[in-house]
């Protein structure tokens, strides 16, 4: 009471109450309002917006931090995907390889054992198998960090190493 002319001003980040007659009348926004005090109004209080500043706030900050989580989960996805498509299209391109190769070694045998007589597939896959490790033996000698290989290196060893390689793979392919 004690407003002669009627008038309230609320403060801003602040709400009013307004009461008639001592019941919850209506909620006054900030501003200039008129308020009768003579028809039984009044305000019964000011209430602070800055709670309610505060959980919209927080409800913003936990709405980023959802969004945001959710978006790494679909990064990480989406990374999983592409590496595991990667490692099926690395094993698609070995397997390719390898079939070449064995093709290739076919058409060479073929080739070889009609071109030269007196030579069987197995001599001339014996010379092949010896050449591809000569090959692995350089490049690991040049490639390697280690010092040190050592080879026979007699008249009859480059025999005992295709024997050894053979039986090698032999053994293994008997295990599977």
């Amino acid at each position: 009471m004690g407003n002669v002319f009627c008038c309230v001003q609320v403060k801003q980040s602040t709400v009013a109450v307004k009461e008639k007659f001592g019941r919850y009348n209506d909620v006054l926004e900030p501003g200039c309002h008129c308020v009768p005090w003579f028809l039984g109004s009044r305000l019964a209080g000011h209430v602070s917006l800055r709670l309610q500043q505060l959980d919209v706030r927080s409800a913003r900050m936990r709405l980023a931090t959802n969004e945001k989580a959710e978006a790494e989960k679909i990064i990480q996805i989406k990374r999983a995907e592409g590496e595991a498509e990667a490692r099926y299209l690395s094993g698609v391109g070995i397997a390719r390889q390898r079939q070449a190769i064995v093709d290739g070694l076919r058409d060479s045998v073929l080739g070889f054992s009609v071109n030269v007589p007196g030579t069987s597939a197995k001599d001339v896959l014996d010379m092949v198998l010896i050449t591809q490790y000569f090959d692995t033996m350089k490049d690991i000698g040049a490639h390697s960090k280690s010092s040190a290989v050592f080879i026979p290196h007699g008249p009859g060893a480059v025999r005992d190493i295709a024997t050894q390689i053979r039986d090698g793979l032999l053994q293994a392919s008997s295990n599977q």
